[in-house]
C-alpha cells in the first residue's frame, strides 16, 4: 500500500531542491560582487542530499532529535528551514553575504534551527556521537526526564568519512556502549576532486558492524527493486551491482540514450532483458537507473521507521548521484561547478517556476496550497516549537578552597581546588563533569575521582579494590560518577567538551565541564577546540604541564605556541596562573562565567565582553614555586581576572618594569632583587591573563576610535609608569604572548620566551639555554636601560 505522504514530500523534495539551486545561483550570477570573488555554494553536493533531508525533516525526525547537516548541503537546509516558516527570504538571498544565510550552518551565525555546526569536515559527525553519550549521562543523573530520549543524527558525505577524527569516535562509541545515533553517508561517490574507490561501501560496512553499529544499505530504489522483478531483471541488478563507480556517474551524467547503448552493449540482445529496457523512453531509462536508494523517498521513510524500533546506532549507506535532478548530475567535475544561466533557465522551466516568483515557496508545484501548508505544519519535527533551549545557571561558591603549602604548583593547586569541590554535597558539586584522554591522574584529578567516581550506565567495580590489592585510586564505575574517562584522542576530548558545554542549549540541563590534557597536545586537538568554541560550547580546559618547564621530558612534551593560541581563539578566555591563590580566584570566576549568557556589553575599566560569557583555558605547571603570604582582596583578585596587577608598583622615576606570566615568577622576582640597587623604581608586573588584557586594550582602543572615552586595564595600569622606562617581558612561552605591552604607553620593550623546541635537562638548564632565567632578565634590563652596569649580573644564577 503506498504512503500517502509520499505526494507531498515528493513536492517539498522538488522545492528543497529548487530553492537550494536557485539560492546559489543568486549569490553568484545575480548578486553584485563588489570585490569579484566567486561566491559558491556547491549545488551539486546539496542536491545528491535533497531526498534525505527530506524524508528527515518533514517525516521522520522528532523534536527531541538533533542533526548535523553535511557542510556542502546548507542551502537544503535552509531551504527547509525557510518552508517551516524558520528562515525569511532575505536571508535566503543574502546566501554567503554580510548577514545572511551562511555557507555551513552555523549555531551561532544563523537564525535558523541550527542543532550542531558544520564546516569542517567530520567534526560535526563526531559531535551527534558526543551528544548522545551527554544524553546518556543526563539521563543516567535523573536529569532531562521531562524530555524524550532524541536520535543524534548525522548527514555525512562519503568522502567526510576519510576524516581521521570520526575513526576516534567510534572507538570511544564502542567503549562507551553508544546508543541512539543515526549517521546517514550520502554516498554519490564523488570527492572534491574524484571519484572515490571501488568497494569502499563494503569498507564502511565492515567498519561499523566491527564497532556494533548496524548496518543498512539503502542501494536501490522502488522503481529499481520493481524493474528486478521483471523478466532477466536479475541481469540488471547484475550490471548495477559490478558497474564501477566512475562509469556509473559517467552515465548518469550522459543521461538515458548512454545508458541503452552502454547496457545493450554489456547485456547484449537476450530477450526479456531488452523488452525490459526497450519499453522504457530514454528519459523513463534515465530515471531508473538514477533511482538510488538514497533518492528513494519510500525506500528512506522505510529504513529510518524501522530504525526507531530499538535504540542502537545505525549506520545507513544511502547511494546517490551527486548531482542529482541538475544537469550537472554525476560529472567529476560538478563540487566546485555552477549551473549557467541558460541552465538555470532550463531547470526553471522544467519546475514550472515563472520568472519573477524563484522565492515563492509553493510556486510550481501541483499540490494546493493549503495542503502542503497543512502538511508542513503537521511534520512531527516541529510540533514542540522551539528547540533551543535555555537552563538556569548554578550557584557558585563565594571562594573555593584548599590547604596552602609554603611550596605549590598550580597543577597541584589544581588537584587541591577540584578535591575541595568534590567534597561539597552541592547542586554546584553534582553539576560538575570531568573528562580527561587518559591523563587524569597525570593532571591532578585523581582526588576528584576518588570521591566523585566514573562514569558509566552500568556498574563496574575496581578489581584491584575487590582483590584488596593496594592503590591510591579507586577506579569504580557507576551511573553515579562524575568523570568521563576517554582514550588518549585529543579530538574526542574537545568534541565531548562541546557537547557536556551545550547541554543546556540541546538538553535543557546545565552542566559544568572541566577537561584536562597535557599542554603541547592542545595543538592536537586544535580544530576541534576551534569547533567547540565557534558553538558557543562552555567549558574549563586545563592544560597541565606546560612549556620548557617541564624540563625532563624533552621538547615533544614542551609546549610553545600555546599562549598565543589562547590570546587568538574566540570564544575561549585564556589563563596563565604563577600562584595557587591566583587560581583559586581564577577557577572559581570560571565556572561562573561559562554559565553567563548576556549581551555582548563592555565593561567600562576592562572593557571585556565578560556578560556574553565563553568557554575558559587554564594553562598550568607542575613547577613548585614560593607561595606569597597575603591576603586576597576584592581589589587584587578583580586584577588577577582582569588580567595582571602589579607585585611591586614602580616608583616615578622606574627605568625597568619585568613583566612575568607563569612559572617564571621565581625569577622575574630574583631578578628584580638583583638589579634593584642600580635601577631606580623597578617594577614588577604579574600578568594572570595575557588574552584579556590584549582583549580589554583592543576593545579599548576601539572605543575611542568611535568617540567613546575609553580606559582598559592595562592602560590604567601602565598609566603612571615614566615614559623613559622600559619594559622587559618573560615568559615559559612565544614571546609575542607579552611583547605588546610595550606599545600600550609607548615604552620600548624587550619580551623574552621560548621560540625553539627544547631538549631534556632540568628546569635551570633549559631557562637558561633559552633565555628566560633571572640572568638573561637582568641582561636584557641592562641593554635596554643603559646606565651604570648592574653589578650583581656577573653573579645571577
Amino acid at each position: 500500500m503506498s504512503d500517502p505522504r509520499l505526494p507531498m514530500l515528493a513536492a517539498l523534495e522538488r522545492k528543497a531542491l529548487w530553492l537550494a539551486t536557485w539560492m546559489i545561483h543568486n549569490a553568484n550570477h545575480l548578486r553584485s560582487h563588489a570585490d569579484g570573488l566567486k561566491v559558491g555554494g556547491h549545488q551539486a553536493s546539496s542536491a545528491s542530499a535533497a531526498t534525505i533531508m527530506t524524508a528527515l525533516y518533514f517525516a521522520a525526525l522528532r523534536p527531541e532529535d538533533r542533526v548535523a547537516v553535511k557542510p556542502h548541503a546548507s542551502p537544503v537546509f535552509h531551504a527547509i528551514q525557510y518552508l517551516f516558516g524558520l528562515q525569511s527570504v532575505e536571508k535566503l538571498k543574502n546566501f554567503r553575504g554580510f548577514g545572511g544565510a551562511q555557507s555551513y550552518p552555523s549555531r551561532t551565525k544563523d537564525v535558523d534551527d541550527v542543532d550542531f555546526s558544520t564546516g569542517s569536515v567530520g567534526l560535526g559527525v563526531a559531535q551527534t556521537l558526543f551528544a548522545s553519550l551527554t544524553q546518556d549521562y543526563l539521563r543516567a543523573k535523573g536529569w532531562a526526564s521531562d524530555k524524550r530520549e532524541g536520535r543524534m543524527v548525522a548527514l555525512i558525505g562519503d568522502a567526510e568519512m576519510d576524516e581521521g577524527n570520526i575513526f576516534e569516535a567510534l572507538l570511544e562509541g564502542w567503549k562507551q556502549g553508544l546508543k541512539n545515533t543515526w549517521w546517514i553517508v550520502d554516498y554519490n561517490r564523488q570527492s572534491l576532486d574524484a571519484v572515490v574507490r571501488e568497494g569502499l561501501w563494503a569498507r564502511f560496512e565492515k567498519l561499523f558492524e566491527n564497532f556494533g553499529w548496524d548496518v543498512v544499505i539503502l542501494k536501490y530504489g522502488s522503481l529499481q527493486r520493481a524493474a528486478f522483478a521483471e523478466p532477466s531483471g536479475d541481469a540488471l541488478r547484475g550490471w548495477i551491482d559490478a558497474c564501477p563507480n566512475e562509469l556509473y556517474s559517467a552515465l548518469a551524467f550522459q543521461g538515458g540514450a548512454a545508458w541503452r547503448k552502454r547496457l545493450s552493449d554489456d547485456l547484449g540482445d537476450q530477450g526479456a532483458f531488452s523488452r525490459l529496457i526497450g519499453r522504457r523512453t530514454d528519459d523513463e531509462l534515465a530515471r531508473l537507473m538514477n533511482n538510488l536508494g538514497g533518492h528513494d523517498l519510500a525506500s528512506l521513510l522505510e529504513a529510518f521507521e524501522a530504525a526507531r524500533t530499538h535504540d542502537r546506532p545505525v549506520c545507513f549507506i544511502a547511494y546517490t548521484i551527486k548531482g542529482f535532478g541538475l544537469p550537472l548530475a554525476g560529472h567529476k567535475d560538478n563540487h566546485a561547478g555552477l549551473m549557467t544561466p541558460a541552465q538555470i533557465a532550463t531547470l526553471r522551466a522544467a519546475m514550472n517556476v515563472r520568472e519573477g516568483h524563484e522565492w515563492d515557496k509553493f510556486e510550481g508545484l501541483e499540490s494546493p496550497r493549503t495542503e502542503l501548508e497543512a502538511f508542513i505544519k503537521s511534520a512531527p519535527f516541529v510540533q514542540a516549537g522551539r528547540r533551543r533551549f535555555t537552563a538556569a545557571p548554578i550557584a557558585t561558591p563565594d571562594r573555593l578552597d584548599y590547604t596552602p603549602q609554603p611550596e605549590m604548583s598550580t597543577q597541584q593547586g589544581f588537584g587541591l581546588l577540584m578535591h575541595d569541590i568534590a567534597k561539597g554535597k552541592s547542586n554546584f558539586a553534582n553539576r560538575v563533569v570531568t573528562t580527561s584522554p587518559d591523563v587524569t591522574v597525570s593532571t591532578n584529578l585523581g582526588a576528584f575521582v576518588n570521591r566523585r567516581g566514573l562514569f558509566a550506565r552500568e556498574d563496574q567495580a575496581d578489581l584491584f579494590r575487590t582483590e584488596r590489592i593496594p592503590s591510591t585510586f579507586n577506579w569504580s564505575f557507576s551511573s553515579a560518577g562524575q568523570h568521563i574517562e576517554l582514550g588518549i584522542a585529543e579530538m574526542n576530548l574537545f568534541t565531548m567538551l562541546s557537547t557536556l558545554g551545550l547541554s543546556h542549549a540541546i538538553f535543557g540541563e546545565r552542566l559544568l565541564p572541566v577537561g584536562t590534557l597535557y599542554d603541547p597536545f592542545i595543538e592536537r586537538g586544535l580544530d576541534a577546540l576551534n569547533y567547540a568554541c565557534y558553538q558557543d560550547a562552555r567549558f574549563i580546559l586545563v592544560a597541565t604541564p606546560s612549556g620548557v618547564t617541564l624540563a625532563p621530558e624533552g621538547g615533544a612534551h614542551q609546549s610553545i605556541a600555546t599562549p598565543l593560541i589562547g590570546m587568538a581563539q574566540d570564544g575561549l578566555a585564556s589563563f596563565e596562573p604563577a600562584f595557587v591563590d591566583e587560581l583559586a580566584v581564577i577557577l572559581r570566576w570560571a565556572f561562573d562565567y561559562i554559565q553567563r549568557s548576556g549581551e555582548a556589553a563592555l565593561r567600562a575599566g576592562s572593557w571585556l565582553r565578560d556578560e556574553t560569557g565563553g568557554a575558559v583555558y587554564l594553562r598550568l605547571s607542575t613547577r613548585a614555586l614560593e607561595q606569597p603570604q597575603r591576603a586576597m582582596t576584592a581589589a587584587l583578585a578583580a586584577d588577577i581576572i582582569d588580567g595582571a596587577y602589579w607585585v611591586r608598583k614602580p616608583g616615578p622615576n622606574a627605568e625597568i618594569v619585568v613583566a612575568y606570566t607563569g612559572a617564571v615568577a621565581a625569577e622575574a622576582i630574583a631578578a628584580v632583587g638583583l638589579m634593584a640597587e642600580d635601577r631606580r623604581d623597578v617594577g614588577l608586573l604579574a600578568v594572570t591573563s595575557a588574552d584579556r588584557l590584549n582583549a580589554g586594550w583592543t576593545a579599548a582602543s576601539r572605543a575611542r576610535e568611535e568617540g567613546i572615552a575609553a580606559t582598559s586595564h592595562v592602560e590604567h595600569l601602565l598609566a603612571e609608569t615614566p615614559e623613559q622606562c622600559r619594559l622587559v617581558t618573560v615568559l615559559d612561552g612565544h614571546p609575542a604572548t607579552l611583547g605588546w605591552l610595550g606599545s600600550v604607553q609607548g615604552h620600548r620593550t624587550r619580551a623574552l620566551g621560548v621560540e625553539h623546541f627544547g631538549q631534556t635537562g632540568t628546569v635551570q638548564d633549559l631557562y637558561r639555554h633559552h633565555g628566560v632565567d633571572a640572568r638573561a632578565i637582568v641582561a636584557a634590563a641592562q641593554t635596554i636601560a643603559p646606565g651604570r652596569p648592574i653589578r650583581h649580573l656577573r653573579t645571577a644564577p
